[in-house]
């Protein structure tokens, strides 16, 4: 057997700084709004995670539609970033805009009264994920938050538990991780924790049943929130007979489970919850299912919402800490129901998943053709590669073996052949109108850069 490749750092230097011309090259304009906005814009962009873009600068989109847009430049890409889950409806789903169309047309974006739409996203949610109430937010972050006060008030415990290098939006205590002396502090590049994370929160690695264990046998652990999968640190998939277990011990130690759907939608209409037939007391999805209109939702099993019912007082409703003025608001409930009801539906997903199997199938195949001993992972229609030659078996495992450097280059390598990653893992995600010759074009691409690389 012949040795697997090894990568020469300085020939990733020299073909990075190639790369870095040609795409300063290609974006002049581009380039010149960026200059210009850092006159009003914090660091040139209005939202900081935008400068890791892996040119130097973001490029400045002009116009999208379904899995494609264009740049000021004029310039079309392919896109598997896809709002990193916020448009994998596909860019202005003709059927969300008409809706979105019709709520501003006469109907009211926002008046603080429920609308039909409301009854029929909840039923549809109950019909996809099995939990029977629901109540909506503008993201999944504030959904999480919110389900979190939720639990803490009907269990009356202090602390929540996470996987570690988890995601769950911007929720405090779930930016936290595990340090080498197993204690819980703050992940690296958390800005301004209000607290140590250790007073709020315990961490666990993901597929440890063991570490599960000891942190809910203090039984001070309110709710344990978690992706079935981990996505934000690269995919990371469970062991079999993880899921039940989690499952089995939060019963056993009265933690309530919170399952975030918010990436895990891609494992199908019924995220990973229906897919694999779990249980959880509250479910959380966002992004996805406003088609690119700003919501949240989250929702309880009968028992656990009739316990919260019969909790909450009319009067304080309002002051709680769960809520906000646009919260359930007419224009994004008008989006859900267009974009779960014609736009993200089984058929859809019978379409994406086959071709993320391509999308994986055509990059390990370019992997092994290689001798790169890297790997991919698949889950419904989204797929990544690890920089390893087997799956992590958690996320501190895919944290390990994180190269930026490495990454950046790929990244760049195929957006300046006008196909776009997400920015911040390796990862590809299928939309409705993603066509396999999309697919085709990104496997074409990276198996060009890493003949560059290993050649």
């Amino acid at each position: 057997m012949t040795e697997p490749m090894t990568l020469d750092r300085s020939r990733l230097q020299v073909l990075m700084d190639r790369e870095i011309r040609q795409f300063r090259d290609d974006h002049p304009k581009s380039l010149a709004l960026f200059e210009r906005a850092k006159g009003s814009l914090l660091a040139g962009v209005p939202m900081s995670w935008m400068v890791k873009w892996a040119g130097g600068f973001p490029i400045f989109v002009e116009r999208a539609a379904g899995a494609h847009f264009s740049d000021v430049e004029g310039h079309d890409y392919i896109d598997f970033c896809l709002g990193d889950t916020g448009a994998m409806a596909g860019h202005g789903a003709p059927a969300t805009v008409a809706a979105v169309e019709h709520q501003l047309d006469g109907h009211g974006i926002t008046h603080m009264l429920p609308t039909e739409d409301a009854i029929w996203c909840g039923e549809e949610l109950q019909r996809r994920f099995g939990l029977k109430y629901w109540q909506f937010t503008l993201t999944a972050t504030d959904a999480n938050r919110f389900a979190i006060r939720l639990a803490r008030m009907v269990t009356g415990r202090p602390k929540i538990a996470v996987h570690d290098f988890c995601y769950h939006g911007s929720v405090d205590e779930t930016i936290a991780t595990l340090g080498p002396d197993g204690r819980v502090g703050p992940r690296e590049g958390n800005m301004g924790p209000p607290v140590d994370p250790a007073v709020t929160t315990r961490v666990v690695p993901y597929n440890d049943l063991p570490a599960l264990e000891a942190a809910l046998s203090h039984r001070d652990v309110a709710v344990l929130l978690i992706e079935p999968a981990l996505t934000n640190i690269g995919i990371v998939l469970p062991e079999t007979g993880y899921l039940e277990g989690v499952r089995e011990l939060t019963r056993q130690y009265g933690t309530l489970l919170i399952i975030d759907e918010t990436h895990t939608i891609c494992a199908g209409p019924g995220g990973y919850t229906r897919a694999f037939g779990l249980d959880p007391d509250i479910l959380v999805i966002g992004k996805t299912i406003g088609g690119g209109i700003p919501v949240g939702t989250y929702g309880f099993s009968a028992e656990l919402g009739d316990r919260i019912n019969a909790m909450l007082e009319v009067d304080n409703s309002d002051v709680g800490g769960v809520g906000g003025t646009l919260a359930g608001y007419a224009l994004s409930l008008a989006a859900v129901r267009a974009t779960l009801g014609k736009v993200l539906t089984e058929a859809a997903f019978e379409r994406m998943i086959p071709l993320a199997e391509r999308w994986a199938a055509g990059v390990q195949d370019a992997i092994q053709a290689r001798n790169v001993p890297w790997h991919v992972t698949r889950l419904g229609c989204r797929a990544e590669y690890h920089f390893l030659p087997m799956p992590p078996r958690d996320g501190a495992a895919q944290w390990a073996a994180s190269d930026p450097e490495l990454e950046r280059f790929l990244h760049l390598y195929v957006m300046n052949r006008r196909i776009l990653m997400t920015p911040f893992h390796n990862m590809a995600l299928m939309s409705p109108d993603t066509t396999e010759a999309d697919v085709d074009a990104h496997t074409a691409a990276f198996g060009a850069a890493l003949d560059e690389l290993f050649g």
